[in-house]
């Protein structure tokens, strides 16, 4: 069968740099950054103690108070997205279209705050203080479980956890479901809150972590020299997905056509990206083609770029492994530098914003680029966001236990 064209219909986001998308797309492209001294617990005595917190943000503007309370932050981030893309889709679900509309959300670890403050209170008061709401608080299908009983999405409803791929894996195979006839409509994407003493911690402990505590704003700097790890962050990213002839009956606003999906795994290591960036260069490639798009098609890629002093270097290896003669043209970015790694919701607001640069046609910057790292010699945007031609672009995550994962967004 020919596969169906999938379409973007509805963004959502809630960023540290911005509670909806509007705020996110203009602090990114103002080269904003949304890194501070934690603040959700004392970090003192911590190896790493900056992150990118969400600010300001209040779930009972878009959720019952009452439900609130029953949602690990990581869902209320989520859920907030979610309806945020959704209203803004301009969808309505009917009796005759529900079992066409489904949810595919993931998170990379899920519940941890609820996780931590309940095995605290276990161990300090016993386990008749548990609360009956402990296990669907914490579990990681529960964004798209609230989302689809709250629009009464009778569709596919799942979720997914790749590490550090899972928004970026959730979308792709979502359009699948779209491509293959299993769903006109998907909401999907990830979301994550674990910037908790335990999480902040695990990660530091593997040397993952910035230990440029000093000066917060610039503790995530891709491809520059001091970079020296990632920055934890936190906030949700979600895309409403539509089958192009679905979306074009009903007028709805296309933001850009969602046209490839590509996928590997390094088989290597655990944490460590394989040599030259391999996986990677597979990665795209393989996103490309399912696109079918040449290299010479894609004028911007939406980099992982997580400012560690391997990973940078791997993904250009890789990006010059995959685009040959043509990756000096190509611009590439990474908005980790302002809002910092999100994790399992990395891929998903990454994806948002990869997407308005298509429709756009803008690029946010690279900040933080004072002192560029000279195995690092792509055109990273530095600092300046720009007005561009985006005619097509890739958005990229990479996961811990070597899978990767690329969307291929193009103009329709």
């Amino acid at each position: 069968m020919n596969k169906r064209r999938v379409v973007v219909t509805g963004l959502g986001v809630v960023s540290p740099v911005g509670n909806n998308l509007q705020q996110t797309w203009d602090n990114l492209m103002a080269g904003q950054s949304g890194l501070a001294r934690i603040s959700q617990f004392d970090p003192e005595g911590y190896a790493c103690t900056v992150a990118g917190e969400v600010k300001g943000f209040d779930a009972s503007e878009r959720i019952n108070a009452k439900e609130v309370k029953k949602m690990d932050r990581f869902i209320q981030l989520g859920m907030s997205a979610g309806i945020e893309a959704f209203e803004h889709s301009g969808l309505e679900v009917t009796e005759q279209n529900a079992e066409r509309m489904g949810a595919y959300i993931g998170a990379g670890i899920g519940g941890m705050d609820t996780i931590e403050k309940t095995t605290q209170l276990l161990f300090d008061r016993g386990p008749r203080r548990v609360s009956p709401f402990y296990i669907p608080m914490a579990i990681i299908n529960m964004i798209s479980g609230n989302l689809s009983i709250k629009y009464g999405l009778k569709g596919p409803n799942l979720s997914m956890v790749t590490a550090c791929s899972t928004g970026t894996h959730a979308i792709g195979e979502a359009s699948r479901l779209i491509e293959y006839g299993d769903a006109d409509v998907m909401i999907a994407g990830g979301a994550e809150a674990t910037i908790t003493a335990t999480s902040i911690a695990g990660f530091a402990a593997a040397r993952a972590l910035s230990k440029r505590g000093d000066t917060p704003t610039e503790a995530s700097c891709p491809w520059d020299k001091r970079r020296d790890g990632f920055v934890m962050g936190e906030g949700a990213g979600v895309l409403v997905l539509e089958e192009y002839e679905h979306a074009k009956a009903r007028g709805a606003t296309i933001y850009a056509e969602l046209a490839g999906f590509g996928l590997s795994g390094d088989a290597y290591h655990m944490t460590s990206p394989s040599p030259g960036g391999e996986g990677a260069a597979r990665c795209m490639l393989n996103a490309m083609r399912h696109a079918g798009l040449n290299t010479s098609d894609v004028d911007y890629l939406n980099a992982h770029g997580t400012s560690t002093p391997q990973g940078d270097i791997a993904e250009t290896m890789a990006v010059k492994a995959a685009f040959g003669g043509e990756a000096g043209r190509l611009a590439v970015s990474s908005i980790k530098s302002m809002i910092g790694h999100l994790l399992g919701a990395a891929g998903g607001v990454e994806a948002v914003a990869t997407v308005m640069s298509v429709h756009n046609q803008a690029i946010p910057p690279t900040i933080n680029l004072e002192q560029p790292d000279p195995e690092c010699d792509l055109d990273y945007v530095p600092n300046v966001g720009r007005d561009s031609k985006v005619r097509a672009a890739l958005s990229n995550s990479f996961g811990f236990g070597g899978t990767n994962g690329t969307l291929a967004f193009k103009q329709v």
